[in-house]
């Protein structure tokens, strides 16, 4: 089974015994959007000229999330910032159709409750322990001093850009996680579309932070 580098950043993001999210839903909302372009970037169907995303290739990739990205960010009329199709994604209930699809991929257990009784909630608690495995090994071989390939270095920058990083890995070396994030081991054109998708993230993230903070005062 291969995992989409969005499905990645939930099972790290997810404890494995009570299937909730150890960051905060807008972090982690924004990452998986994140996710999303960088990995769209990555399989060479869209670009960043400058801090904007253009599409280069309309071919489908053959998975949902991904090709249901690509067509809007085709269909769009002018070519959108990175952090505008951040948070663009991220209010699409993109992280609810992911966990649904691990559940019934049988990676994740789907087990829905009510908070106090009343409100209703739903855990997604481990159910095949192998796939987070693969991933934790990969990423921490990388921290670790191996090269990395395109794809993990763009979920370590995703997964610091979230804040991920220091919950999911507290071991790892600062430096090093700060070497990979900025693409400092690539070439160039790598290095740039990490660093936008990053920080595409991090803007998106205290953009939505800002208006939630807001609307509730």
């Amino acid at each position: 089974m291969t995992l989409t580098i969005a499905e990645e950043v939930v099972l790290l993001a997810y404890r494995e015994d009570t299937g909730k999210p150890i960051i905060g839903s807008v972090e982690l909302d924004c990452a998986l959007a994140g996710a999303l372009l960088a990995e769209l970037a990555v399989r060479r169907r869209v670009d960043l000229d400058g801090t904007k995303v253009v599409p280069v290739d309309p071919t489908p990739v053959g998975e949902e999330e991904l090709d249901a990205a690509l067509t809007r960010i085709a269909e769009e009329r002018r070519p959108r910032k990175a952090d505008w199709w951040v948070g663009k994604l991220r209010a699409d209930r993109l992280r609810k159709r992911l966990l649904t699809r691990l559940a019934a991929r049988g990676v994740l257990s789907e087990q829905a409750g009510r908070f106090l009784g009343i409100f209703p909630t739903t855990r997604y608690p481990e159910l095949d322990p192998s796939h987070e495995r693969d991933v934790r090994e990969r990423v921490e071989s990388v921290l670790a001093g191996a090269e990395p390939d395109e794809r993990t270095a763009v979920l370590i920058a995703v997964v610091h850009a979230a804040k991920l990083d220091r919950k999911a890995f507290p071991g790892a070396p600062k430096g090093r996680v700060k070497e990979i994030a900025e693409g400092q081991w690539t070439a160039e054109a790598v290095r740039k579309t990490i660093k936008s998708i990053q920080a595409a993230v991090v803007a998106a993230t205290a953009a939505a932070t800002a208006a939630a903070t807001a609307s509730g005062s």
